[in-house]
């Protein structure tokens, strides 16, 4: 993924759930499994995003967000972060912050 298409990912008004995520990193394994689960639940209520930290091509995005801990989730809502949160977590703690941004949308 190119730091273009990334941008243009996050700035739909969609949710888009970035795992920025280091092959290396044992609780990032971890949470391979449970994202894999949340992407099959989400069924398209949001999107998914996994950025590998070492990679050359996404040394930007990890500096511009601050990416000192993996695996760190971020929610983006019309390019803008709307939840945060580092370490290893239940799926029900991520499918939590998504829904409240679901419910903040029809809110509208």
């Amino acid at each position: 993924m190119t730091t273009n298409d990334f941008y243009s990912l996050i700035a739909q008004n969609d949710l888009t759930l970035v795992d920025f995520y280091a092959t290396w990193c044992g609780p990032c394994k971890a949470m391979d499994p449970i994202i894999d689960r949340l992407s099959a639940i989400l069924n398209k209520r949001a999107t998914i995003i996994r950025i590998d930290i070492d990679r050359k091509e996404h040394r930007e995005i990890v500096a511009r967000y601050n990416i000192v801990a993996v695996p760190t989730f971020v929610l983006f809502r019309d390019g803008e972060i709307v939840w945060r949160e580092s370490g290893v977590m239940p799926i029900e703690r991520i499918e939590n912050a998504i829904r409240r941004q679901e419910e903040a949308m029809t809110a509208y």
